[in-house]
């Protein structure tokens, strides 16, 4: 049987209007889509967030998550709703991993793109959003994303996973392999540790904007594989 409600988390400096364009495209294939609202405070808080709304839903649940939101469902993918996890050039921290520690080996991401907001809080600059986090669309879209992106705050990416739900749930993953957020590489890695089936896109840190047929498609056959 296979699942049809789908809960997607969004990461660092976003909301849950990142997707905005791949949940009309995900109804269309009869699933049901909806979009968690990180608080983006602390793993702990997002991970009850997105405890919140998969306790909400009926049945199985597939859960997806991009970027820091990899971690979120990494830890709340262990929910017994939640049968298998999607990750969207996401984080994919190992049980006991902090993000930091996931991706620490490989080359950093552009320190120009991130500027302090408030105590202990970061948030994406204008240039640092257009320029490394969604170079791929737009600059009217890219103007959105850096007026509505949610401040993370520091302490997320020191914060530890305390059992990796991809140990022991089917996992699918998307590489953004244009990603000036990610490194390629870290994500590529990730996923053949997961064994999870790969999706390879030529796409900025935000497939799901730049190409969402793609990422509706990818999501909606890992729903029907379960």
């Amino acid at each position: 049987m296979s699942i049809k409600t789908i809960v997607l988390v969004h990461g660092a400096f976003a909301d849950g209007s990142c997707w905005t364009k791949v949940i009309p495209l995900l109804t269309k294939r009869g699933l049901k889509a909806v979009a968690v609202q990180n608080p983006l405070s602390s793993l702990a808080d997002d991970v009850t967030a997105t405890h919140r709304v998969i306790g909400m839903q009926e049945g199985p649940v597939l859960l997806v998550g991009h970027s820091w939101g990899g971690a979120v469902i990494t830890e709340a993918g262990n929910h017994e709703q939640v049968k298998a996890l999607v990750y969207i050039a996401a984080g994919a921290p190992d049980t006991n991993q902090s993000f930091d520690e996931w991706w620490k080996k490989y080359e950093p991401v552009a320190g120009e793109a991130i500027a302090p907001y408030g105590e202990g809080y970061v948030a994406l600059t204008a240039e640092g959003t257009r320029k490394h986090f969604v170079q791929d669309i737009p600059s009217s879209e890219a103007d959105i994303v850096y007026a509505t992106q949610g401040p993370l705050a520091v302490r997320c990416f020191t914060d530890k996973i305390s059992h990796a739900a991809w140990r022991s749930k089917p996992s699918w993953y998307i590489v953004a392999a244009n990603d000036r957020t990610i490194p390629p590489d870290v994500e590529r890695d990730s996923a053949a540790r997961m064994g999870a089936q790969t999706l390879v896109l030529e796409s900025s840190h935000v497939p799901m904007l730049s190409q969402p047929d793609a990422v509706a498609e990818f999501i909606a056959k890992a729903a029907a594989a379960l």
